[in-house]
């Protein structure tokens, strides 16, 4: 009774209560125009995109969440279906309705920000691309579609294109500010992936001072990049990094409650730095990265991939040398993960493996970034996959699913197992085989 009393809880339940009768008028719509339920006319062309538009983002949306949530929302009546909702949106997309451009635009963020931020998309932008190209070319100059394409170009690894293109989505509009915090936050990756980390960290000290969402997040990035610089090259702007690593708890914010798990994460990393003696951090910003899920853009790239692995060797070699330290095993095992992600992408397989294994051989060791064994085990899981071994990599997801708890960053984590117990699921029955279960 207490927590029903809480008025952020009966504020949650009256939300869930409004969506759900929302979705219930979608579907009720929706039965409403099969074939000879409505009349033809001008109108039911309109009415057929906007059942399509509530329909398909419902369903792409809930399919996203593991089975035992999704399980509990099919039984208050909600369905999530993501091939049911892609289609929906599709024709949505496709006929001339006025909701089309919505459709459009929610397949767009689809395709080029969630699946690639949850780690569970496909590398194939076709009708990422065949979607956004007749809006380009009828809008030249619009932000948003410039936006759009930069993201794409971005994700296929052409770095100088994306840039070009979030720049000129910059250049085209002066009035809605918040649009160029989108885009400087994605030339702050851009610049990140190659490496220039005062570029990146210019585009950092922008947010940190233009944008509310997470300062926190945004002083914690400058604080990362100038770490990665060599100790003796000059700061911009006289900032020191371990200064602002200190400043990033003071940032610390609410969101309906709860602070962001990326926020979260960067105060808990941050802490290192509270006392006068502090242990710095090996490679913040390719540990923050690799949570955004960077490494498979700089996998499209081999000299991006070459440049991060002389970073991780240097910082091996000066971990090493650095005093014995409570954080020492942890520090190893991030460097092995991160090492493992690229040396998958450079295609030494054997290499990789072991980089992930050692991880996990690791556990009991590690005192504090607790995330990385079930990352590690994902990350080796997916590398099974790649080799066709679906039954080990299975029985690894598997644990890396149910063996941990509590961990940061645990939610994206989760979606990355559900997407690849999904997709080797989806594989089995196009196969016919008849392997355990991977659900």
């Amino acid at each position: 009774m207490p927590a029903l009393r809480d008025e952020n809880m009966v504020n949650f339940i009256k939300g869930g209560i409004k969506v759900r009768n929302s979705y219930l008028i979608y579907r009720e719509l929706n039965s409403c125009i099969r074939p000879n339920h409505l009349p033809s006319s001008s109108a039911r062309v309109h009415l057929e995109g906007g059942i399509a538009l509530g329909i398909g983002a419902f369903n792409l949306t809930l399919s996203l969440f593991p089975p035992r949530i999704l399980r509990l929302l099919e039984f208050a009546g909600f369905s999530g279906d993501k091939d049911y909702g892609l289609q929906q949106l599709r024709q949505g997309a496709t006929t001339p309705n006025l909701r089309a451009l919505l459709c459009t635009m929610l397949l767009l963020c689809y395709y080029t920000f969630l699946t690639f931020i949850l780690g569970i998309g496909e590398d194939d932008f076709t009708e990422a691309e065949a979607l956004l190209s007749p809006y380009l070319s009828r809008y030249p100059q619009s932000a948003i579609f410039l936006f759009f394409a930069g993201r794409i170009e971005e994700i296929k690894g052409n770095i100088n294109e994306a840039i070009k293109k979030f720049e000129e989505g910059c250049s085209v509009q002066q009035a809605w500010k918040q649009f160029h915090h989108m885009c400087y936050w994605e030339l702050m990756w851009c610049f990140a992936y190659k490496g220039m980390w005062k570029m990146a960290y210019f585009y950092a000290d922008l947010l940190s001072k233009e944008n509310r969402w997470s300062k926190a997040m945004y002083v914690y990035m400058k604080a990362a990049f100038l770490s990665m610089l060599p100790p003796e090259e000059p700061r911009p702007f006289g900032e020191e990094e371990v200064e602002l690593f200190r400043q990033v708890p003071s940032f610390k914010q609410k969101i309906a409650g709860k602070s962001p798990p990326t926020e979260k994460f960067a105060i808990r990393k941050a802490r290192r730095y509270k006392g006068s003696e502090h242990i710095p951090l090996p490679v913040p910003a390719l540990e923050m990265m690799y949570m955004w899920n960077g490494f498979t853009v700089l996998g499209k790239r081999k000299e991006l991939l070459e440049g991060t692995l002389d970073t991780l060797n240097q910082a091996e070699k000066q971990l090493k040398e650095a005093p014995a330290s409570e954080y020492q095993v942890d520090d190893q095992c991030l460097l092995l993960l991160l090492k493992g992600l690229v040396l998958k992408h450079l295609h030494s397989s054997a290499e990789a493996e072991a980089c992930f294994s050692a991880v996990y051989s690791s556990e009991k060791r590690i005192r504090y970034d607790h995330y990385l064994v079930p990352n590690a085990l994902l990350e080796l899981s997916l590398l099974y996959v790649a080799k066709g071994h679906n039954d080990e990599a299975v029985q690894l997801l598997r644990k890396a699913k149910n063996n941990y708890k509590n961990y940061s960053m645990e939610s994206r984590t989760l979606f990355r197992i559900h997407a690849a117990l999904s997709k080797l699921k989806a594989s089995q029955e196009e196969n016919g085989t008849d392997g355990a279960s991977p659900s």
